[in-house]
């Protein structure tokens, strides 16, 4: 049994619904336990409410002690300026005793995000996430090309190499993740389970 945890931060919902298709995709693998968990919100409750963000979600708030228990973490964010959220980045920060340790040495990571518009960073934000990632020695997985419709033309989509993405839009033309944008978290998911699985037959063989 290999144990996957989805970590995400949503504003809006968008990334929540990302992460949910992410663990859905994780779950295709066999001998796969899913956790879905977020990290706290920063901003002021008033603030936030008056700002539309989703303040109810059904996912449990992560503690950063707990990622050593996962063979694999998908983490997800929205782009804040080309970059992960204060939110994801303020979790991190609270992740030096794991790194002091070597705790997700050896882990396979994997990122995915949103952005407002089709330009608006999701490849620094992702690559910029795996510098994080890579201090802590993990094994970094993205969303290869044979999840073929990464080269589609037939919509505005998001979708990178680097990990799954979607353009969300703003004011009137604001929109959830498409379809193609989720069934990219579902392949996401199934790939990072897949080689977390593959890893953890290797060491038990070693």
């Amino acid at each position: 049994m290999i144990n996957v945890l989805v970590l995400y931060y949503s504003s809006y919902g968008h990334i929540e619904a990302m992460a949910a298709a992410q663990a859905e995709g994780a779950m295709r693998v066999a001998n796969t336990r899913v956790v879905v968990k977020r990290v706290a919100e920063l901003v002021p409750a008033d603030v936030a409410r008056a700002s539309g963000f989703r303040l109810e979600q059904p996912a449990p708030v992560a503690l950063p002690e707990e990622l050593e228990q996962y063979d694999a973490i998908i983490f997800g964010t929205p782009t804040r300026f080309g970059n992960m959220a204060a939110q994801m980045r303020n979790f991190l920060d609270q992740t030096g005793p794991a790194w002091a340790r070597g705790a997700l040495v050896g882990k396979v990571g994997s990122v995915f995000c949103s952005t407002a518009s089709q330009h608006g960073g999701q490849e620094t934000t992702i690559t910029s996430f795996h510098s994080t990632l890579l201090h802590h020695g993990m094994i970094i997985v993205g969303l290869p090309y044979t999840f073929r419709d990464l080269t589609t033309m037939r919509e505005v989509t998001g979708g990178t190499p680097y990990g799954a993405s979607c353009v969300t839009g703003t004011g009137a033309e604001l929109r959830a993740p498409t379809a193609l944008e989720l069934e990219m978290c579902r392949y996401q998911g199934e790939h990072v389970a897949g080689i977390a699985s593959r890893l953890a037959r290797g060491s038990a063989v070693a």
